[in-house]
């Protein structure tokens, strides 16, 4: 089996180092590059065709949010894996519904950052159990409640995604 190809985007020049080092020391992992900018990551997505990629929120250029929306736009196969130290619920639905595949703060441990790339490379959403707690408590509040104030952006089949994503199931 090939290993998983993952780009790390990240304008922090310490955390993209440790994720190379973490990439290059798991078998099943290939580091393919790495982009301190939206633009950045989006110019080395269309030219490398990573599997997958670790994108920070915060960065110059477009930022993660945008720059995801972008990618998950023009190369579909491309999963992205959001890692930032954002877990409010704006930043994590704003990423979800720009077409990310999952969701994990940046306290992450390396078996667990490692697992998020070995789910997302495979097709699975994956989220930090922070986040899917929220997500679960968010969408549990929702169903007792009158419409939900919070994101009425959200389409009813979104809130069942999110809803079904929240509990762990995993994407065909």
């Amino acid at each position: 089996m090939a290993p998983i190809r993952v780009l790390v985007a990240d304008d922090h020049p310490f955390f993209r180092d440790g994720l190379r080092t973490l990439l290059e020391s798991a078998p099943d992992t290939e580091f393919v590059g790495e982009a301190e900018t939206g633009g950045q990551a989006i110019s080395m997505a269309e030219d490398l065709q990573p599997d997958v990629i670790l994108m920070d929120v915060q960065m110059p250029d477009g930022g993660g949010i945008e720059a995801t929306r972008r990618i998950s736009r023009d190369g579909p196969q491309i999963r992205v894996l959001i890692v930032t130290m954002f877990d409010d619920d704006a930043t994590v639905f704003q990423a979800m519904r720009a077409g990310a595949r999952g969701y994990l703060l940046k306290g992450a441990n390396s078996s667990e950052m490692l697992r998020a790339i070995r789910a997302a490379g495979n097709g699975e959403a994956i989220f930090s159990p922070k986040v899917a707690v929220r997500l679960m408590d968010f969408f549990s509040s929702a169903r007792l409640s009158a419409p939900p104030e919070i994101f009425p952006e959200l389409s009813e089949r979104e809130r069942e995604i999110l809803d079904l994503i929240a509990q762990g199931h995993k994407n065909p």
